[in-house]
């Protein structure tokens, strides 16, 4: 089946475009099919920002350090967030300058989201208002900048108000437990600045303020008496009557809201500044008294003068956007297709750095609560940014291999505040260990720095027990091999890399229900998904294994790579693709003996990633069969035939109605394996056809279809048996990000980082003539030039000289290296 069909320049962009030169994605109207949504902050302090103004803010953890509240599957969906509104002290009229949470008629609108900032513009009635979200670099606060502008012809009499609702820190609590809540809730006020402290009784070392620029004409912090009883965010009592109230509050629901008078002339646009903002005490005595119940205050209002200072605002937002162009400086393509460009150098590279900061916790699908860092997913996020900032991937890989357990299993999940695994969410899953191998090979193949390989890490942060990294890896390739089940294939455990395949439910007695248990030590469903990560991982191993002169080790690992190969063809084969796994009873799943799911998506992609089948042909037969079964012009389903019915002894897999998530549901995650796999195999058309199919730049064109936005990969895309076929769904974190950007740029556009230097080894799609591209590489910078010459040999030039093969040797940091490359 076809992919979606190039854009030309006559096509209509309902919601909006891509303003190329600034790196921002402008939205024309607020209506989006979904909130269209922007990631604020890149380091401790975050918040998510819709194109409407909802959204919530956090330090660090969205379940432990939560500063505003956002209640999920509302209605309307996006409610709650950073909202201002403007008043008419003439008329009474007032309005949203960000459509939500008034939905007035709005003159005109206009969001940008950028890298890390959102900016949103409006008129009503020819007062035109304009706010830019930030977060500064190196600071735990955002700053909120308005400019309001009278475009009248007489003078404005108007009110600002802003608002937030602070969320009493803990999420999964401040959703709950309201019989305590609603009568802790505490805010103090002091010279314009408000303070929310709730906490600060029992735990004295944390607290949120929330500031303005301008002298205030009042502030409310109590819910009901800003907005008034029985009264929503749409319709404020305070902003009816033009005047807050002074409200402290003492229970209930804190709030924050400014009340600013503006008097402008024909033509005046006044600025003014609010910032919200989280801070600890100092651990003083002094400053802290033990028994102390006084707000210290004094180290944070120089913070809070500072950043309400015009200059500092705008210096602050420069240096943002300067930080952004030395991080996307890393990679720099130029290809014959405007939505590879566009993704690649801009959009994906900055998704993967927000998958990196927050893993899968919290977007508009994920709450922040049910989940922290995932330990498969965190090391798989480190192959999209490893090369932007390498420093902080050391860091990360040091904190997830501090959470693996002394058996060489890992945590599913573990907090980032506290980096603890999620004991809820403990051990089982089978595929997670082996990840933590393809994670730091991809560092180390990135920097160079086998350093990392002897840091000491403890396992499950238990002190004193500390081994080296590379221990850790060779503990990850043991867990695997010491779980072998009657086919000699991996155990699958609680799940593999698809969590809702739970094969390992059974009867204890033959004729009776099925029971589904938690207990999977016991169970002997096999992966046959695991088999094929296992030969990569083990091949990876025996590379680091190499390059640390451990012979002997790297030819053991390259020896289990080719025993579990025999398995995988021996038992893992289907005759025209690789099946999926056993279940608990040694039944195949994923094969042709079953009446639906014959084949699935993961095996055929992770197989032939680890190198099987490569030099019999079973590879490319099983890609034949993927082509054949499983792709759509929206991308390519996980199975089918799609689950009809529960199926108890498969698990969650078969509750998801056909068509969406892992019953036959285009999981864009896998996605990118079988382009990568198509590339392994020399077939660049098929693989960028692949590309462009879920690539969302490209999917721009059918945004009412798609409804995610069209900057950024969704997690899941309904497949062919669902009704909404093409709706995508759980857009922003998700490993398809990362995963993408490997696969356009190591194997399509071929430029690969390995142990002994730079691969340069593209696989193009047939009517491409050629690319260049700017590549930072162990701070040496090569100018790369790849074109096309028919019946010419494939050749490499490295500053004008021909080298053997394809792999160009690091150079010197500093160096600029030339590279030509000649394919046929």
């Amino acid at each position: 089946m076809g992919a979606l069909p190039k854009k030309t320049e006559g096509d209509l962009l309902r919601y909006g475009h891509f303003d190329d030169e600034r790196r921002e994605y402008v939205i024309e109207r607020p209506d989006t099919p979904l909130p269209w949504i922007n990631y604020l902050g890149t380091e401790a302090y975050f918040g998510i920002v819709s194109n409407t103004a909802g959204g919530y803010s956090f330090y660090r953890d969205a379940k432990l350090r939560r500063l505003t509240r956002y209640r999920y599957n509302n209605a309307p969906f996006d409610l709650g967030g950073r909202y201002l509104y403007v008043r008419d002290d003439v008329t009474g009229d007032f309005w949203s300058p960000s459509w939500q949470p008034t939905r007035s008629e709005l003159d005109d609108y206009e969001c940008r989201h950028g890298l890390s900032y959102t900016q949103i513009a409006s008129s009503y009635r020819k007062i035109r208002a304009e706010t830019l979200y930030f977060v500064p670099l190196g600071e735990t606060l955002e700053v909120w900048r308005v400019r309001v502008t009278n475009e009248r012809d007489t003078a404005a009499e108007l009110s600002l108000f802003s608002s937030v609702e602070f969320c009493l820190w803990d999420a999964q609590d401040d959703a709950t437990n309201f019989q305590r809540n609603f009568s802790t809730g505490q805010v103090e006020v002091a010279d314009g600045v408000i303070y929310h402290k709730t906490e600060y009784r029992e735990r004295r070392d944390h607290f949120a303020y929330f500031a303005c620029s301008e002298p205030l004409a009042g502030f409310d912090t109590q819910r009901e008496s800003f907005l008034g009883a029985y009264r929503g965010w749409d319709n404020p009592e305070a902003v009816e009557r033009g005047a807050a109230t002074d409200s402290l509050a003492h229970g209930w629901q804190p709030i924050g809201s400014h009340h600013v008078r503006l008097g402008l002339a024909p033509g005046e646009t006044r600025e003014i500044s609010f910032v919200l903002g989280y801070a600890e005490n100092p651990r003083d005595d002094k400053f802290d008294p033990p028994g102390s119940q006084t707000l210290n205050k004094r180290h944070v209002r120089p913070v809070i003068e500072r950043w309400l200072r015009p200059e500092t605002v705008e210096e602050g937002f420069a240096t943002l956007r300067a930080g952004w162009d030395k991080l996307l400086g890393g990679l720099h393509v130029s290809t014959p297709d405007a939505d590879t460009n566009r993704m690649v150098n801009v959009w994906n590279a900055y998704q993967n750095m927000m998958t990196f900061n927050l893993s899968r916790s919290t977007s508009f699908f994920e709450s922040g609560i049910g989940r922290g860092m995932g330990f498969r997913d965190s090391n798989q996020d480190l192959v999209g940014f490893v090369h932007m900032v390498p420093e902080r991937a050391r860091e990360r890989i040091l904190d997830i291999a501090a959470t693996q357990m002394a058996t060489g299993g890992a945590y599913h999940q573990y907090q980032p505040l506290t980096k603890r695994g999620n004991n809820d969410i403990g051990d089982g899953f089978n595929d997670d260990p082996l990840w933590l191998i393809l994670g730091v090979a991809a560092y180390v193949k990135e920097t160079g720095d086998a350093s990392i390989l002897d840091e000491p890490v403890p396992y499950d942060n238990e002190p004193g027990s500390e081994a080296p990294l590379y221990e850790h890896l060779q503990r990850s390739l043991r867990y695997t091999q010491e779980r072998l089940g009657p086919h000699g294939l991996p155990l699958i455990g609680r799940a593999d890399w698809n969590d809702c395949l739970n094969l390992n439910c059974f009867s204890d007695t033959p004729g009776e229900p099925f029971q589904t248990t938690e207990n999977v030590t016991g169970g002997t469903a096999e992966s046959v998904f695991i088999a094929g990560q296992f030969v990569l991982a083990a091949k990876e191993l025996a590379g680091l294994a190499g390059q640390r002169g451990l012979d002997a080790e790297a030819a053991e690992c390259l020896a289990a790579a080719e025993k579990m190969t025999g398995v995988i063809v021996e038992h893992g084969w289907d005759g025209a693709w690789f099946r999926r796994a056993y279940d608990f009873y040694g039944n195949p799943i994923g094969s042709g003996e079953n009446d639906e799911g014959q084949i699935f998506i993961e095996p055929q992609g992770m197989c032939v990633l680890g190198g099987v089948g490569l030099d019999d042909g079973l590879a490319a037969q099983a890609l034949d069969s993927v082509a054949e079964r499983l792709a759509t012009p929206h991308g390519i389903v996980l199975q089918q035939p799609a689950y009809t019915s529960y199926r108890i002894e498969l698990g969650e897999i078969s509750s998801y109605p056909p068509g969406y998530k892992e019953n036959a549901g285009i999981f864009c995650h896998t996605n990118p394996w079988i382009m990568i796999a198509e590339a392994m195999t020399g077939n660049g058309d098929r693989a960028f056809d692949y590309y462009r199919r879920i690539n969302p730049s490209a999917r721009e064109a059918v945004s009412e279809v798609h409804r995610c936005e069209p900057y950024v990969y969704a997690q899941m895309i309904a497949g062919k048996d669902a009704p909404t076929h093409g709706e995508a769904k759980n857009s922003w974190l998700t490993g398809t990000a990362a995963w993408n950007y490997v696969a356009i740029t190591q194997w399509i556009l071929g430029i690969r980082p390995e142990l002994d230097g730079l691969r340069i080894d593209p696989v193009l799609p047939s009517d491409w003539p050629g690319f260049t591209a700017t590549r930072v590489f162990r701070g040496a910078t090569y100018e790369i030039s790849v074109r096309r010459e028919a019946g010419h040999p494939a050749q490499v030039i490295v500053d004008g000289a021909p080298i053997d093969g394809v792999v160009v040797p690091p150079a010197p940091a500093g160096a600029t290296v030339r590279v030509e490359v000649v394919v046929s």
